[in-house]
């Protein structure tokens, strides 16, 4: 009786095993290449180009006021042993008030939800709200099940061409 049980059961776990790969075979699987997508998309680069000029402007601003403290450290170290108790201790509080405006600000540009994320996610997340528009409306057309992007797999070794829809993402979006 156990004999017959442990065998049904190998033949049920087979059957699930068939059915499951024959389920995967009539899947049509396609990928992309965000990376490119991106690469040929004008409005892409004009947000990146964006993004940029924000950057360096707001590091300018940081480095300037990097520079500040350094100078007022310098200046503290070289003058200290001329000025009175009192005097040294309105200047180290000067300094550290510096150092923490430097600190605030690089919080404040670039921190985790600093005005470049801010700015990052206004510019670029339209754009890619709009690609995968486009992706999920070529997918339906072309009655794909799966879309992957290839530049995000480091698993993936080989993809036929056939099955790169890139470009075709690219004509539904206007670009190219």
């Amino acid at each position: 009786m156990k004999r017959i049980s442990v065998i049904h059961y190998s033949l049920l776990i087979a059957a699930l095993l068939c059915c499951g790969t024959m389920a995967a075979k009539d899947q049509s699987v396609a990928y992309i290449d965000m990376q490119y997508i991106l690469k040929n998309l004008p409005q892409y680069e004009t947000a990146n180009d964006q993004l940029a000029m924000l950057s360096k402007r707001w590091q300018k601003e940081v480095e300037a006021a990097e520079q500040d403290a350094r100078i007022l450290t310098q200046n503290y170290q070289t003058e200290q042993i001329f000025l009175t108790e009192e005097m040294r201790r309105r200047r180290e509080e000067e300094i550290v008030k510096k150092e923490q405006e430097v600190v605030t600000l690089k919080r404040q540009y670039f921190g985790k939800d600093g005005e470049y994320y801010k700015k990052r996610e206004a510019l670029i997340k339209p754009i890619q709200d709009e690609i995968y528009t486009a992706i999920q409306g070529l997918a339906e057309e072309k009655h794909i099940d799966v879309v992957k992007d290839r530049s995000a797999d480091p698993a993936l070794i080989y993809m036929s061409s056939k099955l790169d829809i890139s470009d075709q993402v690219l004509q539904k979006l206007g670009a190219k």
